[in-house]
């Protein structure tokens, strides 16, 4: 049920709409210039997400993994940030994406940075088109045919539906950049900005700020800079206006990732957001500062190779003239910027299952999941990574509460050595006031839940080992999940004859020891990986057998003796049947994990099994 503030937030958002459809439509009643303007508007931009769909689909995550393999060197990853631009014809989506992998952890802050160097360069290829595409050629005699073959191609499958969708989109944009001029024409001499009474530095100032806002509104740089020709060509604005404008449609586009990178993302997404605002607007500053002379130099660069005052070509090559000049002053000090980001932006402190069971208050705070994003939800690989490491962390989370399950904190627990001669705990320190079902209610089934929800909520196109690695992944999350539930019903007897000065305390202290013991041994063998665990699996399995035969030799022992009675036996009796299931559930769990992490490495040739563990 939706809480209150949700409704009203729903409410508003349902009010705003009207009143926009409202206003809108008297707008287009009352210009049917302005009608032509937003109509080409909106189907350049129902292309662009045809595009956008299409490509992404129709790759079937060839773009995820050329990104992966293109950030070895800092060049690499810029002109992998320019190509993908170019084919996608949008840096927000390139920008997204790789947030999307660096939360993932797939690739490094420093990497990240230089293709994001790379898509602000390739953001200039799209106008570069348009202008050498010149104002009086019509686009829609392109339009129709790629419409045609977009259609037909959908009825051949599912990767030529998504390659249609994308032909289909292309064709879009064609149709939109015409009916965006048409507009601009029909509007005449009723928009002028040329006549604005607003000089100098004002009026460079204005109009970057229109470039800004309509850039954010529109979440689309090309958008931005497709009005911007259009009015440029129609007369509307002065080619000092246009310049001005596309400084400020840069660092709208920054914004715009900004925005998704803060709200959706860790720590190292929300880096790189950062760094992509403190680049454009250091970018557009330095653009203003020298705005006269890199005007100067645009004018006269066009007049000295023949192109006199073709104005669509001076301003491609302003846009581009300062997106280079951006990444000269930003290419020497990316790793200087990564080092300050992460100083700015400190990874936040961890929280052990330990601390939180500490935590005094009335109503503790339940445990959320570390990894699952909803940038991470945009690629497979990067949605399947966080899965992976989602496990993880419920990994660490099952070992802290089984070991407060039965009483062992988790300092204990991580500092004890499996060389030690003798583990024995002091059951008269023992810390009875956990409750492993409230432990299991407040740190596991809460992460559980939202991991089995987020696989849920995957819409991409998955390859067969990516699904493979979803469902391994599920399978271990619910043998962790009843691991605890195993715990929660030995904690119950433990607490009543630990407590107790019976005979029967000192079988329950033993029982308690080797769970102990037992979980010391695996905590290792999940950080040195599948090789040792493998080496000692079969040992660990005879300790089991070994250590369940004597104790339960043992147990019927002293009810033969008298030392136990009745009741008791057939308590510890139930209780070495659920220290045997937990035993085992903790090596299938260990050995399903390794297995995943081993199979999870192999998607990413770049990540080592470390990396995925500490991301």
């Amino acid at each position: 049920m939706k809480k209150p503030s949700e409704q009203y937030q729903q409410y508003f958002k349902y009010a705003l709409l009207v009143l926009l459809i409202i206003a809108f439509s008297y707008s287009f009643f009352y210009s049917t210039a302005w009608l032509q303007l937003c109509y080409g508007l909106g189907i350049f931009l129902f292309g662009m997400q045809c595009i956008e769909e299409g490509l992404q689909r129709a790759a079937g995550g060839y773009l995820e993994r050329l990104l992966n393999k293109s950030t070895d060197t800092p060049i690499k990853g810029m002109f992998f940030g320019m190509g993908a631009t170019f084919l996608l014809q949008s840096s927000t989506l390139v920008s997204l994406l790789t947030i999307a992998f660096l939360s993932a952890g797939l690739i490094g802050l420093t990497a990240a940075i230089a293709v994001l160097l790379g898509t602000n360069l390739g953001a200039t290829s799209g106008i570069w088109l348009l202008a050498l595409a010149g104002q009086n050629i019509s686009l829609s005699v392109f339009a129709l045919p790629l419409l045609f073959f977009g259609v037909l191609a959908s009825f051949f499958g599912p990767q030529g539906k998504a390659f249609g969708r994308a032909l289909m989109g292309i064709g879009f944009i064609f149709v939109g950049i015409d009916a965006i001029k048409e507009g601009f024409s029909a509007m005449g001499g009723s928009v002028d900005f040329t006549e604005l009474q607003v000089s100098g530095l004002a009026e460079v100032f204005i109009f970057a700020g229109i470039g800004l806002v309509l850039t954010v509104v529109l979440q689309s740089t090309h958008a931005a800079l497709i009005l911007t020709l259009a009015a440029l060509a129609g007369g509307q604005i002065a080619v000092e206006q246009a310049f001005a404008l596309a400084i400020g449609s840069n660092v709208g586009s920054s914004i715009s990732t900004a925005f998704v990178g803060f709200l959706g993302s860790e720590r190292n997404g929300q880096r790189l957001a950062l760094a992509h605002v403190i680049f454009n607007v250091v970018t557009a500053i330095l653009s203003l500062i020298l705005f006269v002379p890199l005007s100067w130099l645009v004018l006269q660069s066009t007049s000295w190779v023949g192109l006199g005052e073709n104005q669509l070509i001076q301003l491609a090559l302003f846009h581009t003239l300062f997106n280079v000049l951006g990444v000269m002053v930003f290419w020497n000090l990316q790793q200087k910027l990564a080092n300050q980001l992460q100083a700015w932006l400190p990874s936040k402190p961890e929280t052990s299952a330990a601390a939180m069971v500490a935590n005094t208050e009335a109503e503790p705070s339940k445990t959320s999941a570390k990894y699952l994003t909803k940038s991470n939800l945009r690629t497979a690989d990067t949605a399947v990574f966080a899965v992976v490491n989602e496990v993880r962390h419920l990994g660490s989370l099952t070992l802290e509460v089984m070991g407060h399950a039965i009483y062992v904190s988790s300092e204990l627990l991580n500092h004890a050595h499996p060389e030690q001669d003798d583990l024995r705990l002091d059951a008269s320190q023992l810390p009875l006031k956990l409750d492993a079902d409230a432990l299991y209610q407040r740190h596991i089934k809460g992460v559980y839940s939202e991991l089995l929800g987020y696989v849920n909520r995957i819409e991409v196109p998955l390859r067969d080992e990516q699904e493979s690695i979803l469902q391994s992944c599920q399978a271990i999350a619910l043998q962790m999940a009843e691991v605890v539930k195993d715990g929660k019903h030995l904690q119950k007897n433990l607490h009543q004859y630990l407590s107790s000065d019976e005979e029967v305390q000192h079988y329950y202290a033993r029982l308690r020891e080797y769970l102990f013991q037992l979980m010391v041994q695996i905590r290792p063998l999940a950080q040195n990986g599948a090789v040792s665990l493998l080496t000692s699996n079969e040992e660990l399995e005879a300790q089991m057998q070994t250590f369940e035969q004597a104790f339960s030799q043992d147990v019927l022992h002293a009810l033969r003796s008298g030392q136990l009675s009745e009741w008791q036996t057939s308590s510890l009796m139930n209780d070495i049947a659920y220290a045997r299931r937990i035993g085992r559930s903790l090596l299938d769990i260990l050995t399903a994990a390794q297995l995943l992490f081993l199979q999870a490495g192999h998607l990413n040739s770049n990540i080592s099994l470390d990396e995925v563990e500490t991301v």
